[in-house]
């Protein structure tokens, strides 16, 4: 076995038809500017290009149970393709 295998961080999710599966956590991340939280996580998917899929979500803990919703702001947007720049730079 190993280190990846290891270190891999898996986390459930609930879909809105109420189905769960299990995703692989790459990174979770906070903006502290806006307390705002959030989750790159991948399906080990892969795309006509042979890349592996990724998705963003923000974290949202008001209701207790954290629940992932989308990003829609633009501005919140271009501050995580940041985020995923510097990730891809650093493997």
């Amino acid at each position: 076995m190993n280190n990846q295998e290891v270190d891999k961080k898996i986390m459930s999710i609930v879909a809105e038809d109420g189905s769960t599966e299990e995703v692989e956590v790459i990174l979770a991340f906070e903006f502290k500017d806006t307390n705002k939280e959030y989750v790159i996580y991948t399906k080990n998917e892969k795309d006509e290009n042979d890349n592996v899929t990724v998705y963003v979500s923000n974290v949202d803990r008001t209701s207790g149970e954290p629940k992932l919703l989308g990003v829609d702001d633009e501005e919140e947007w271009n501050r995580i393709k940041d985020v995923l720049r510097e990730l891809s730079k650093s493997e």
